[in-house]
């Protein structure tokens, strides 16, 4: 079993479910008290999310940098961001270690794409619904149709992101303007969403949808326990 290497704490309420799913996974596939080698390196949120909406990536990538490295240093395999939006700075990290980085849009799409869906709508922080370093991957390596919320939508589903889920705050209100928005977008021709911040699992789930919900955050720490796994049963 290899041991994966987790840079969490964007938010702790979501690297705690990357935890109990990877765990839950390899107990499955394994059995008995199986449990994952894995090392977590927690930042300090308050200090990203301000990196964040100051747009000062430079100084964000040198947290994420510094993160894989030490995780790298600490014995791990494997690089898993637990986290959507910090995929913006992938490729420094990946290029940063001599592991391997495991990209959440990639676990995503290739699920997606053995479901056969090619039309999706994508939920997340504003970064994630409208900069490319996301959706044009998608797109350009997996040949997906997605679309996003307009632009009011947007700062409704990343305000309820920073402002509630991230401290943990689970408010039907929120939940029910985010279906609102799903169902717009299923009148748009959506086939499926993407629930593309690792928060959002904490407010929606497939029994909410009438279309497949893709839980990016499941899908990556699944794809985590694959990896270390390889062919063992």
């Amino acid at each position: 079993m290899k041991t994966i290497g987790l840079i969490g704490g964007m938010s702790w309420e979501s690297s705690l479910l990357y935890y109990q799913i990877i765990n839950e996974r390899v107990k499955e596939r394994k059995g008995g008290h199986h449990s994952a080698k894995s090392l977590m390196y927690s930042v300090d949120f308050q200090e990203v999310k301000d990196l964040q909406h100051q747009a000062n990536w430079t100084a964000a990538t040198k947290i994420m940098i510094e993160s894989a490295q030490k995780l790298e240093a600490g014995g791990a395999d494997v690089i898993v961001i637990c986290t959507n939006t910090m995929h913006k700075m992938a490729l420094e990290v990946m290029n940063s270690v001599s592991i391997p980085l495991l990209h959440i849009a990639d676990a995503t799409a290739n699920k997606i794409i053995s479901d056969k869906i090619k039309k999706v709508a994508l939920l997340g922080t504003a970064f994630t619904m409208e900069e490319e370093f996301y959706k044009g991957r998608l797109i350009n390596q997996f040949g997906l149709e997605v679309m996003v919320p307009d632009e009011a939508d947007r700062v409704v589903i990343h305000d309820i992101i920073y402002h509630e889920l991230c401290l943990g705050i689970i408010n039907e209100h929120s939940k029910n303007k985010y279906l609102e928005i799903i169902d717009s977008l299923i009148g748009k021709g959506a086939e499926a969403v993407i629930l593309g911040c690792t928060e959002i699992t904490m407010l929606i789930s497939q029994e909410d949808c009438s279309i497949p919900i893709y839980d990016t955050t499941r899908l990556h720490a699944e794809a985590a326990v694959d990896f270390a796994l390889g062919d063992e049963a």
